[in-house]
């Protein structure tokens, strides 16, 4: 039993250790992601917007995630096409109220497509799940030892 827990304890603490890595990413510019595409955020403001059709689903400075992503939008920022430009060219992007800023499609986003959070959620859960059992296991033993 007591090696079952060592073993126990150390997947648990390889597990940890190793989701507590931060990995920065450097940015070269402001960027909103829409439609599997990344479009560089300039500095012209755009007044003629159609209708929304989109908005940041993820914002981070610091990594990459999939979906309507930004490096420099909060989520809930709010993506519109502009009239008379394709959204394949150009979309705009409110960055206040009543105020839009043109985003330049640059290309496919390139990021990972999967999103690894929930599933270290997922491994984390189950760690934890897995102690809580030994945990009990352990002191159901014991109980019984002292009662024999």
């Amino acid at each position: 039993m007591k090696q079952f827990l060592r073993v126990l304890f150390m997947i648990t603490m390889g597990v940890f250790l190793s989701t507590n890595m931060v990995f920065a990413t450097s940015w070269a510019y402001p960027f909103v992601v829409w439609d599997d595409h990344t479009y560089e955020v300039v500095d012209e403001s755009i007044t003629n917007i159609v209708e929304e059709i989109g908005e940041v689903t993820r914002y981070s400075d610091m990594e990459t995630y999939s979906g309507n992503f930004s490096n420099a939008y909060p989520k809930g920022t709010k993506y519109y096409s502009i009239h008379g430009v394709s959204t394949e060219e150009a979309i705009a992007v409110e960055i206040s109220e009543g105020e839009y800023k043109k985003a330049v499609r640059k290309g496919e986003f390139q990021a990972d497509k999967r999103d690894v959070y929930p599933l270290i959620q997922t491994v984390i859960i189950s760690v934890v799940a897995i102690i809580a059992i030994a945990v009990i296991i352990a002191i159901v033993i014991t109980l019984k030892r002292k009662h024999n």
